[in-house]
């Protein structure tokens, strides 16, 4: 096992709100008319309410990990404000919250109805607002990785095709420190899905080293055509169950390559997770903070199946929590076949609860698992 202690500082900023998931009865449903119908009165449990988005799902989860960690997100002054508040100062991470008095606090509401994938009602409130000045230059100075998430959930990032986005990495870069930016999903009938994305990509991934978007976002932004093809092959079930590596992952990693990521690491649900990485004189352009071992990431591909979960309560924050694990193991010097099994071991952790966090354990519980067998999922 590898030494527990934190050697390195992380930021980790972007998307932040608060989730509220209403507890819905326990028998399986088959369709949403049969449980949701105008007029209908459904007999609820409690709900849960907790923080959501990037920087408390991924930032929150790499603190349990074992990572030092700096939260920066844009809330309001308001009621949902102060519960987020609440909840990031239990873990003595409330220092670098951005409050605007002009601007609400971002909220979803989380439908997981058993049976049927998560449904979203969100407002992304304050979020709109953030930009690249919003990070600390004492702060990025200190940090030897810098992780954004959900730049499609923020206008100011993805208005004029990025250009705020492509600010903010840069600036981070110039400072000596490494990159790694996670994607959202995107409504096609929002402004965020009327926004020319492959450009923004092409214009942003020269200055990403962690690239961890979920298969399905990856494939809007990219290749709407095939999106709209894996749907119909589906047939109402998640995407996921019915994806080929080679026939349908790769094509999309191969574009992300060419653009200029260096550690890509694609998300493929219930599934696994695919990742592939640059060649050796690329991945030097990482940085020195983090010190890679280049010889074992170098030039690595491959496909990680999930661990077989006890039970599965929500997806809510598993991909977050897998890219959690994914850093924060590599940020403690495990191999890059290690951080992926730890990335795997965190999602099937996060799904058996319904918030991201109470599910996950340290790096080292996680790693006592594996090597205990634990299954693989068929």
């Amino acid at each position: 096992m590898k030494n527990k202690t934190p050697t390195h500082k992380v930021i980790v900023a972007g998307h932040i709100c608060l989730d509220i998931t209403p507890t819905f009865p326990d028998n399986k449903w088959n369709n949403l008319s049969e449980i949701l119908s105008p007029g209908k009165l459904i007999q609820m449990g409690e709900a849960n309410v907790h923080t959501g988005g990037a920087v408390a799902n991924t930032g929150l989860a790499m603190k349990i990990l074992g990572a030092d960690v700096t939260l920066i997100g844009k809330i309001g002054g308001d009621a949902f404000g102060d519960m987020i508040l609440h909840i990031v100062r239990s873990y003595g991470l409330e220092q670098g919250m951005l409050i605007s008095e002009t601007e609400s606090t971002s909220y979803s509401v989380i439908l997981a109805i058993p049976g049927i994938d998560r449904i979203f009602l969100h407002n992304s409130g304050a979020n709109h607002k953030f930009l690249a000045e919003d990070i600390p230059q004492s702060e990025l100075e200190q940090a030897a990785l810098f992780h954004f998430g959900y730049p499609p959930l923020m206008k100011s990032m993805y208005e004029n095709n990025g250009d705020e986005l492509v600010a903010l990495m840069k600036r981070v870069k110039a400072a000596g420190t490494a990159t790694s930016l996670d994607m959202a999903a995107i409504d096609a009938n929002s402004e965020a899905g009327q926004t020319d994305w492959e450009t923004v990509l092409k214009k942003v991934l020269p200055y990403v080293d962690f690239f961890e978007p979920s298969v399905e976002e990856l494939c809007f932004m990219l290749d709407r055509e095939r999106l709209a093809k894996w749907q119909e092959r589906a047939e109402g079930r998640d995407i996921t169950e019915i994806l080929e590596i080679e026939r349908d992952v790769k094509p999309l990693a191969d574009r992300c390559m060419e653009y200029g990521a260096k550690v890509l690491l694609i998300k493929c649900g219930a599934f696994g997770l695919y990742y592939r990485t640059a060649q050796k004189s690329v991945l030097r352009n990482v940085g020195n903070k983090i010190q890679l071992v280049l010889l074992g990431w170098a030039n690595r591909e491959g496909f990680e199946r999930s661990y077989q979960p006890k039970r599965i309560v929500s997806g809510t924050g598993a991909g977050d929590t897998c890219i959690a694990a994914f850093l924060t193991a590599m940020l403690k010097a495990y191999s890059i076949e290690e951080s992926i099994h730890l990335s795997a071991a965190a999602g099937a952790s996060c799904v058996e609860e319904y918030d991201a966090l109470r599910g996950l354990m340290p790096l080292e519980e996680l790693e006592k698992k594996i090597k205990a067998g634990w299954e693989k999922c068929k």
